[in-house]
């Protein structure tokens, strides 16, 4: 089979598929933007014939990592028609995908997955969990009241103060998205979402909510805080909707510590994974980490079947990375006795933030002795993975 970048031609025909795959409509006065907004993306397909029986789309973002901003692929729109599915392609695709994001210098990729299982296959690991708050009515009860004050923002009057509070709370977190002003306004907001931000006494913007109401039913989708008068005051202000709502949910990074300071935490909580995360370049990718450098060297020997430029054994330690590349495809050059054995998946998982390697270890997805384990547990700091878009 024949993989194919697709140009502006191909563009409806990629559209056509998506809209019978994921079973949506667009409307013909739309369609203009909808294509418009694919020129930014890289897209991938394979034709049978003069169909376009499959696609993948790249899409050219970044991740906030503790501080730092690592470039990301983001892959989406994975589509292949019916009589085309079990044949292989969506494989083919993704191994190729692998081959250009490292191309295109993309050292991550995030995607949302249909199952969770298939795109560990190929390297995807789950980048973190969504937690999930149904509060009833009954349990909107106001704190102390806060000395700042709360002012109301909406897609047409987006304020930069907003994105400035998004991003000093990435800098905590590891994989957040990188937003600009325009991915704020045509991904993050839509028709019906507000904004309400929080100001302390000094007029500094302190923390915000992105929700919306409807049928007696308010969400949450966002609470991003810088500290707790901010996110007492956004709470005082979800409260102030009782007479307009029977029950309120809010979505939540599973680290943030809302229900616990409200005077009642027995609340109705969900958790699950949300998004997926893979290492692209490792050496790149470990250079890159925050390690404790100073502590005695450890030897990862890593494993990636789908992308074998990742394959070796690295050195990690006294402020560097070394890396020992596979010899003819298996050995590695004097490769050493000890160290650690992994996948690409568990390295994802432990520098995301989302698994740390004992966990790992005592699951046995990682294997090797528990002293040098104990001993790469020290030179991780302590992490939080977070992810709130979708793609």
């Amino acid at each position: 089979m024949e993989i194919n970048i697709l140009n502006e031609n191909d563009y409806l025909e990629t559209l056509r598929l998506s809209e019978y795959a994921f079973q949506y409509h667009v409307p013909e006065e739309k369609i203009p933007s909808r294509l418009e907004k694919l020129k930014s993306h890289k897209l991938l397909g394979i034709r049978e014939g003069n169909v376009l029986a499959a696609k993948l789309h790249i899409i050219p973002l970044a991740v906030h990592m503790n501080g730092d901003e690592w470039e990301m692929g983001g892959i989406a729109g994975v589509a292949t028609f019916p009589e085309y599915r079990r044949s292989g392609y969506v494989k083919s695709l993704l191994t190729e995908a692998l081959s250009q994001m490292r191309q295109d210098g993309q050292i991550v990729s995030l995607l949302a997955p249909f199952d969770y299982a298939f795109y560990r296959k190929f390297g995807w690991e789950i980048l973190s969990d969504v937690k999930r708050v149904t509060i009833e009515k009954i349990n909107l009860q106001f704190l102390s009241p806060q000395p700042g004050s709360i002012k109301r923002f909406a897609k047409a009057s987006h304020h930069e103060e907003i994105e400035e509070i998004y991003r000093k709370y990435c800098k905590n977190y590891m994989g957040l998205l990188v937003r600009d002003t325009d991915w704020w306004i045509e991904h993050v907001y839509d028709e019906q979402s507000h904004a309400a931000v929080y100001y302390n006494s000094s007029k500094e913007a302190r923390g915000y909510i992105l929700y919306s109401i409807k049928d007696r039913k308010m969400e949450v989708q966002e609470i991003v805080v810088l500290d707790q008068e901010a996110r007492v005051g956004l709470w005082n202000l979800i409260c102030q909707h009782d007479s307009m709502v029977d029950c309120v949910t809010v979505n939540l990074s599973v680290h943030d510590p809302f229900t616990y300071f409200l005077s009642q935490p027995k609340l109705k909580t969900e958790v699950l994974p949300y998004f997926m995360c893979r290492i692209i370049k490792a050496k790149e990718c470990l250079e890159r980490f925050p390690f404790d450098r100073n502590a005695e060297p450890v030897f990862l020997h890593l494993e990636d079947p789908f992308a074998a430029w990742n394959n070796g054994s690295y050195l990690i330690g006294k402020g560097e990375v070394k890396e020992f590349k596979a010899k003819q495809g298996s050995q590695c050059v004097n490769p050493p006795k000890r160290g650690i054995r992994l996948t690409i998946n568990e390295l994802s998982a432990i520098l995301f933030g989302y698994k740390r390697p004992v966990e790992l270890y005592d699951l046995g997805l990682i294997k090797g002795a528990k002293q040098e384990v104990d001993q790469f547990e020290t030179m991780i700091p302590k992490l939080k993975s977070a992810f709130y878009d979708f793609f």
